[in-house]
Order: C-alpha cells, then structure tokens, then sequence
C-alpha cells in the first residue's frame, strides 16, 4: 500500500470517527434528562450504526464509481446507493430503538414519549436520507481534494520525467548503434545505387529531426508517427533486405489520433532488433490500430519468441508505462506477452 493510500485511509478513519462522534454526543444535551443508560444506548448504537453504513457505503463508492468522467449514470449509482444506505441506516435505527423500548430497562414516562417518536416513520427516514445525503457529499467533496492534489503531484512528476525522457528518447529511440549502422550501410549502398542512398539519408535526417522536435509535446496524431515508422523500417531494410517484411492495418478514422510520441516507434524498432534480426530466416512486423469506444487500440506483433536478454531494452519499456501512466493514468495500458510463436506489444490510449 503507498503512503498516499495510508493517509487516506487514515483521514478517512480519523474524520469518520469525529464526524460520528460528533453527531451522536450532540444529542447528549437533547436527553441528558433521560438517564444516563438511556444516554449511553443513543450514543453506542448511533456511532455504531453510522459508522458501520456509511463504511459499507464508502466501500461500494471506491468499487463501483470513481470521480474520472464523471455522468449521469455515475450520478444515478450514487443516488441509488445513497437510498439504499438510508433505508438500512433506518432499519436499524428503528430496531434498536423499538428492541430497548420492548425489552430493554424499565423506561419512565419522559422516555417512553421519546422513544414514541420512532413510530413517525417518515421522520424518521426523512432523517436517514438526511444524514447518509451529508455524508456522502462531505465524502466526495473530500475525495475531490485528495485527487486534486494527487493529480498535481502527479503532474510534477511528469514535468520532470519529460525532461528526462527527452535524453532517454534519444539514447533509446534513435541510439548511436542505429544511426552508426544506418551510416555504414547507406555508404556501402551509395556503391550500388547512389539515389536510393539520399532517399536513405533524407529518411534518416527526418528520423533525427523529428526526435529532436516532436520529443517535448505530449501528443501527435499517429499518423505523424507512422511516417516515423516507416523511415525506421526503410533504414532497417538496407541491412536485413527481404528478412524484414513489414505490414501494417490502420484504418483511416485512426491517424488523427493523439499518442505520445516516439512510443510507437520504439516499439516497432524493440520488434525488430530484438525479433527479426536474431531470426535467421527473418519473419514479419505487423501494426495494427483500431478505435473501440473512447480508446484506440495498437498493437505490433513480430515473429519470434518473447525473452528479456541483456541487450535489451528494458528501460525503454518501462519507460512506456510511466509514461502512460502519468499521461493518462488507469485509463491507458501497455502489455506484451508471446502468442502463437508472436510477440504481441499491445497498446490502449484513451482519446481525449
């Protein structure tokens, strides 16, 4: 558990226990003239009450409704959860007060008018719906602020990660390895076919532009990265010709999209140094992307098997998921798993 998730817990607690408590000896000063039994049977069975609904309340909230894009039906499950407390806050409310009057001490006639009042039932649950309506906006209101301020921590951290990603993008995604090899064979392919060769280094001079101006924004359309992708692909085929087949399916209605940038390519560059170019038969790079409801969908399959060698780039993949993470949150996902003799990268991005 992180120590954000401990302190939340704690001031939830902490207030819970204030809030309950507070309520509950407030009707000390209404029945002080009732007999201090009497007393201490309101102020138990209350905290005992509230506390143990509003918790199962709070429960139900942090399973099934979070405060990111919020609706109207998010608005109805609160409504609809806020009704059912009340009625089991009343229920027993009204239990525990009908079973002292019934069975409990020898009450005098002071009590017995008090105690008359749990006969009024829509009072009484007028009351319920009151009070479980107060705490669940105090409750939200709360957990607001708690995320308000978790999302501008989490922004810091991302300014920061940014700037350290601009290095990391450049070691990572167009590392020397790369464009020392690209150099060396665009030499070696100028002794075959010079034009190719300025196509070559046109490419990889855009390669190089693009990490250096498109690496500070926390979005481009993936369309802009395909064109990144390709180059890559095309640099990389000088060496490893027809062992390198690349293929790709992306629908129109997705290269508006907005991505980070660079993330698709190093995950296409990931599938073929560490898939393709250790394959003596060579195999194929597949990309994909599709819109499904309010994300868009990537995926970059190689042939191959998935192992985590020591020249691989680990922190790059890693790299991915704090990124996404900080950008978006729960609401994007990396995953890369081995299916059917493929490497599968699997990428989800919410769009905004």
């Amino acid at each position: 558990m992180s120590l954000f998730e401990k302190n939340r817990n704690l001031i939830f607690w902490t207030l819970q226990l204030a809030g309950w408590g507070f309520l509950n000896m407030t009707s000390v000063i209404f029945l002080e003239k009732l007999g201090p039994q009497f007393v201490l049977f309101s102020v138990v069975t209350g905290l005992i009450v509230g506390i143990g609904t509003s918790t199962a309340l709070r429960y139900y909230l942090k399973k099934n409704v979070s405060l990111e894009n919020f609706n109207f039906q998010k608005f109805v499950k609160i409504a609809v959860s806020v009704l059912i407390a009340s009625a089991i806050y009343f229920l027993l409310s009204y239990g525990l007060g009908y079973g002292y009057g019934k069975w409990g001490p020898e009450i005098n006639e002071v009590q017995r008018k008090v105690l008359k009042a749990f006969d009024n039932f829509w009072l009484l649950m007028f009351n319920s719906i009151f009070i479980m309506v107060c705490w669940v906006i105090c409750y939200l209101v709360i957990k607001l602020l708690l995320k308000l301020n978790k999302d501008r921590v989490e922004r810091l951290q991302l300014s920061d990660t940014l700037k350290q990603a601009q290095l990391n993008t450049l070691k990572g995604q167009i590392n020397p390895h790369f464009m020392f090899n690209s150099l060396n064979n665009i030499r070696g392919l100028m002794l075959e076919d010079v034009e190719k060769s300025r196509e070559m280094l046109t490419k990889l001079s855009e390669m190089l532009r693009y990490s250096l101006t498109k690496n500070s924004v926390d979005g481009i359309a993936l369309e802009e990265e395909l064109e990144m992708v390709e180059n890559y692909i095309a640099l990389s085929k000088i060496q490893l010709e027809d062992r390198l087949q690349f293929e790709k399916e992306i629908p129109p209605d997705t290269l508006t999209v907005q991505i980070p940038p660079m993330i698709l390519q190093l995950l296409v560059e990931n599938a073929t140094k560490h898939g393709i170019s250790n394959l003596k038969e060579g195999g194929t790079v597949a990309l994909s992307s599709k819109l499904n409801g309010e994300a868009l969908y990537l995926q970059v399959r190689n042939t191959g098997r998935l192992s985590i060698t020591n020249g691989s780039t680990q922190l790059g993949l890693k790299n991915i998921r704090q990124r996404l993470k900080l950008l978006y949150g729960d609401t994007a996902s990396f995953h890369l798993k081995e299916e059917n003799n493929e490497v599968v990268a699997a990428l989800k991005i919410p769009i905004s």
